[in-house]
């Protein structure tokens, strides 16, 4: 089977009718194994109904099309077609929420796969037939009821024709430390869902170095953070790295909260390091935004820009809070861009927001901010 492509101009993209009864769900994995057990999980959902499953790329496109489900969850490593074609060809043709359902082996191309339009993934066990697939059953669940009925125009807006994200270097004035305009000087990032192309957007952005220090927390299972910073660190002129304990947090550096694990950050003397540590018990939202936002606001106050981008849930509110308490500011993404506004909403509500930015402009906001 032959798939052509003719241009980039995108059909119309309508958010999900919450009036439905069903959601419905096509799978895509060519184990047999891991297609009954994600079955079976899904149809746990309330009013979910998985419609269909495919083997192969190619039947995976066609049924897509065919059968316009709500919403795919794609395995990427596939005979006769793989993942990355789907994606290309079907955000071409009929814009859909994709959840890659991706093998840990597969670090870097989960953010390729989101490069190429798809809005979330979840890790699973790289055998087979395992039931530790099960394990991923609350992050499913949680996931599909929170991009269901995604306006993929936000998502694919982020993206170009041929996966990357859109990138724009920002040209900046030559100003010497000491000329530039008084302002933060340490920014500090929480994202969740629709985050990597978000953030990438921003470091892209930045083809100079800056004496600008920044943390991120970006919602992310073990295990992918290290691929994603060194990612980030190839299309930035800053030095992004993993974080790890003792890293001592610079101008000019970004550091990524690992996978699974909270960054926060101590003072020894009259420098600043990176503590990494385990979640706590019960702990939702791992990496926490909230914890490194408000580490960050006792060491640096009003020296301190805070942004929460897109990503379900309220995790960044209470950091919010914290960083105004000590006289720093707040950026929210905009309802417009944001792939989930969750966070960006529960942020926004705490009425300590000082500005409320589409994500095409959040990197310049910030370097002006900071006074460049």
């Amino acid at each position: 089977m032959t798939w052509f492509i003719k241009s980039r101009q995108l059909p119309p993209v309508s958010p999900y009718d919450a009036g439905k009864t069903m959601i419905r769900v096509l799978v895509v994995d060519d184990s047999a194994y891991n297609r009954r057990t994600i079955i079976r999980m899904l149809e746990e959902i309330p009013d979910v109904k998985v419609i269909d499953y495919a083997c192969d790329g190619e039947e995976a496109l066609r049924k897509a099309i065919d059968l316009k489900p709500d919403l795919i969850t794609l395995d990427l490593e596939m005979p006769r077609m793989d993942g990355f074609t789907v994606l290309r060809i079907l955000m071409q043709s009929r814009p859909v929420p994709v959840i890659v359902v991706s093998a840990r082996s597969e670090d870097e191309n989960v953010f390729r796969a989101m490069e190429f339009g798809a809005v979330t993934f979840i890790p699973k066990p790289t055998t087979r037939i395992s039931p530790e697939l099960f394990n991923i059953r609350a992050d499913l669940h949680e996931k599909v009821l929170a991009i269901v009925g995604t306006d993929m125009g936000k998502v694919l807006r982020r993206t170009s024709a041929d996966g990357s994200s859109a990138r724009r270097a920002r040209p900046l004035a030559a100003l010497p430390r000491e000329s530039r305009v008084s302002g933060p000087d340490v920014v500090v990032i929480g994202a969740s869902t629709g985050g990597p192309p978000a953030l990438q957007s921003i470091f892209s952005a930045i083809q100079q170095p800056l004496p600008i220090r920044f943390a991120v927390a970006q919602h992310m299972p073990p295990g992918f953070t290290r691929a994603f910073a060194d990612r980030l660190n190839k299309f930035s002129a800053l030095d992004i790295k993993e974080a790890e304990n003792g890293d001592e947090f610079l101008p000019g550096r970004v550091l990524i909260a690992p996978g699974g694990a909270n960054l926060t950050l101590r003072r020894r003397g009259d420098a600043v390091y990176a503590h990494v540590r385990e979640p706590e018990t019960g702990q939702r939202y791992v990496p926490s935004v909230d914890h490194l936002f408000r580490s960050a606001a006792e060491h640096y106050e009003s020296r301190l820009l805070g942004v929460v981008l897109t990503g379900m849930g309220n995790d960044g509110a209470a950091g919010t809070r914290m960083i105004h308490q000590h006289g720093g500011k707040i950026f929210a993404e905009a309802e417009e861009t944001s792939v989930v506004f969750g966070m960006p909403k529960e942020a926004i509500a705490t009425g300590m927001v000082s500005r409320i930015l589409p994500i095409d402009v959040v990197c310049d906001e910030i370097l002006r901010e900071c006074g460049f």
